[in-house]
């Protein structure tokens, strides 16, 4: 595994922080916008962040073409659809329910890697993990013990990361051939999103804001930083660690959540949820093979080794 330095390790705990604590934000916010309003003003902020550090770092914008088609793809399946898809399900369910049901993403992820991409293979100890991790979801679920209109919310988040996850494929197969810069690559999908977002407004409605300091605030976290910042924060992590290390963080985020729904908001957790949340985390490190690590050979004599490649896990948190 890779050694974080000091720099690292702050960087992703902060972007732990940062995805951990959106969920309770995007509560906070739903007081006062439409999940409609929430999309449109979490992505201007965050293309105002990005635009900024593209200028600061002096990094264009892709060039016009077909990259643009696959950007709007990528923003769709990344942004606007899971955004949305959030602000519904919390509407309905808490921000910790919604927290512990995103452990799924990094599952999910590795799921659709899976089946869709060719170079991976099925194997017996990604499908071990993939039903352990599954149980999870059905456990912090516990469809047998909750209403109808909760275990809606409950499902549109759970789409919301088949969605991400699905992003993640998209970008794999159709994005990183075209090398682009990452920074560049999320201020494009940002400029997408947001235009497309601004095409399907008349489809959902509008209804009068109701401003007050908690939706001014989480609105303002969830633009520069849940959508800006946490891009610039990932994408570093992936090239200084690698993918794998950097996806990792993907471990801590239902942690932070709880933590911090249950302190701003007084949110509750039951036993059902942390129990469901270990078990999908512990079905991601048997897929992921993190829990069998294999003893290097001993050498006869010292020599020098080529270092080992690290394989990338996709995931996106």
């Amino acid at each position: 595994m890779t050694t974080m330095s000091r720099t690292s390790l702050v960087q992703f705990l902060l972007l732990g922080v940062i995805w951990g604590t959106s969920y309770t934000f995007i509560k906070a916010a739903l007081e006062g916008l439409s999940p409609t309003q929430l999309v449109l003003a979490r992505l201007g902020l965050g293309l105002v962040f990005l635009i900024a550090v593209l200028l600061l770092w002096s990094i264009g914008l892709p060039k016009m073409g077909k990259v643009w088609g696959h950007l709007a793809v990528a923003s769709a399946l990344g942004m606007v659809i899971p955004f949305l898809l959030l602000g519904y399900g919390e509407q309905r369910t808490s921000a910790a329910m919604a927290g512990m049901l995103i452990a799924v993403l990094p599952l999910a992820t590795l799921a659709a890697v899976t089946l869709f991409l060719p170079s991976e293979k099925v194997s017996r100890r990604k499908l071990y993990g993939f039903l352990l991790g599954f149980a999870g979801v059905a456990l912090i679920v516990a469809p047998w013990q909750g209403d109808p209109g909760e275990l809606t919310g409950q499902l549109a988040v759970i789409v919301a990361a088949c969605s991400y996850a699905a992003q993640t494929v998209y970008i794999r197969k159709f994005l990183v051939p075209h090398g682009l810069s990452p920074v560049a690559q999320a201020a494009g999908q940002v400029i997408m999103a947001l235009l497309l977002q601004t095409i399907a407004l008349p489809a959902f409605g509008w209804s009068a804001p109701e401003f007050s300091w908690p939706v001014v605030v989480s609105v303002l976290l969830l633009g520069v930083f849940g959508t800006g910042a946490a891009y610039v924060l990932y994408f570093r992590l992936i090239t200084d660690l690698g993918a794998a290390t950097a996806s990792s963080v993907n471990y801590l985020v239902p942690v932070v959540g709880a933590v911090a729904s249950t302190t701003l908001l007084g949110d509750s957790l039951t036993w059902n949820m942390v129990a469901g949340v270990l078990t999908v985390m512990a079905g991601l490190a048997i897929a992921e093979g993190r829990l069998s690590k294999r003893k290097a050979p001993t050498a006869p004599a010292p020599a020098p080794a080529q270092a080992p490649v690290e394989k990338a896990a996709c995931t996106d948190g």
